[in-house]
């Protein structure tokens, strides 16, 4: 909104020094909050029908695990902090089959970006375990801990030689150098997966991002749709790390250009641009090479917040499904969906993935990480003027 005095100038700024002090004076441990709001709690107006918990674990069988990492204050020391980072872990089938492969296929809006297993998954039309998400310099350990973890839990499996980790950069809230990610928290992650509510924000492998020169993290979001008397649900679930502020596009509003201050206070030139992994989850009956066209959708929802898939960003998307002739039988006949069916699927997709995204950004709060690197929260009284001033609040 246009700041039209000197003095609300000065009580805007105020708002912002008072955010830093506290944000950098308390126990970082603080500064997640539970059951924040989220976008349609706040009013933004969105397409589609959710699922109960709005979430990824909307398509039955998913179940999602996180480990949250924060450690320390202050001036960073390599190997010691501050620590702002963690691992999200997604089970197609849960851990019971985590063992079982699921029909699925990737997709790369943008390669600056890292997802192991993926040429497999490409190669075979499956997803042979769960998916991974951390930050950058974590992918190797976390990876080896999978199949570790897979060859522990299920001793003889042959599906844990190729995991999926995927990875977006923290460094500049976390201690990325310093590799703080270890066996044990991927095996919390994975150990502790349900099929319940999501936590959003900074936790997990979203601990340390931000998007849009906002904090961010983790999102999801679900759509329910019907098909021949049955009910199908797509699940999708965001780390979101990209983006620049004057890009932010909230339900056709320009939120970021209208929410210009709470600007990142970091203390050497910012990275251009980071990245987005999104991971889509179905029930829908539908093979690789139409799992493959879902996938592709997901560029659409990143691109309806504004996002535009800079060469520094690297946006990766994998699709699977959990009806999967894993489960009902490999000899048995295995009906899918037909093309000319699949559109409300990938709408759903586009819908899921926008809705993902801004729930990662009003779940995220403030953080302060390495040398007081600070990125604020979107602040959500704010963003309720913005679509009230262009006439887009639902009410």
């Amino acid at each position: 909104m246009a700041i039209s005095s000197t003095a609300s100038i000065a009580a805007r700024y105020a708002i912002v020094i008072e955010f830093f002090f506290l944000f950098c004076t308390f126990p970082a441990a603080a500064r997640v909050a539970a059951n924040p709001e989220r976008a349609r709690d706040l009013g933004v107006p969105l397409d589609g029908t959710p699922g109960k918990l709005n979430a990824i674990t909307d398509v039955r069988g998913v179940e999602v695990g996180h480990r949250t990492i924060v450690q320390g204050e202050g001036k960073l020391v390599v190997g010691v902090g501050p620590v702002r980072t963690g691992v999200t872990a997604i089970l197609p089938l849960g851990r019971t089959n985590a063992n079982k492969p699921v029909p699925a296929a990737v997709f790369s809006l943008n390669g600056n970006g890292e997802m192991t297993g993926s040429a497999w998954v490409e190669e075979s039309g499956f997803l042979e375990g769960p998916v991974l998400l951390t930050n950058t310099h974590s992918v190797g350990v976390v990876r080896d801990a999978v199949v570790e973890w897979g060859t522990k839990k299920f001793p003889g499996a042959e599906y844990f030689d190729l995991p999926v980790v995927a990875e977006t950069w923290d460094g500049e809230l976390n201690d990325i150098n310093g590799f703080h990610v270890a066996k044990e928290h991927v095996f919390y992650a994975l150990d502790n997966a349900s099929s319940g509510p999501v936590a959003e924000g900074n936790v997990g492998g979203g601990t340390g991002m931000r998007a849009f020169g906002f904090k961010s993290g983790i999102g999801t979001s679900s759509r329910l749709l019907s098909y021949d008397g049955a009910e199908i649900c797509v699940g999708v679930l965001v780390q979101a790390n990209m983006a620049r502020r004057q890009n932010l596009i909230v339900a056709g509003v320009p939120a970021g250009r209208e929410i210009s201050d709470l600007q990142p206070v970091v203390h050497r030139e910012v990275e251009k641009e980071g990245s987005i992994i999104v991971v889509i989850a179905t029930d829908a009956p539908l093979l690789p090479t139409q799992l493959k066209r879902v996938a592709k959708r997901a560029a659409l929802g990143v691109a309806r917040t504004g996002a535009v898939s800079t060469n520094s960003s690297g946006d990766l998307f994998i699709a699977f499904t959990t009806a999967s002739p894993a489960l009902t039988g490999e000899k048995e006949l295995w009906s899918v969906l037909r093309n000319e069916d699949l559109d409300p699927v990938l709408s759903a997709t586009v819908e899921a993935t926008e809705e993902a995204i801004i729930n990662a950004l009003l779940a995220a709060r403030t953080m302060c990480g390495v040398n007081d690197n600070t990125f604020f929260a979107l602040p959500h009284d704010r963003l309720r003027e913005v679509l009230k001033k262009y006439n887009r609040l639902s009410e």
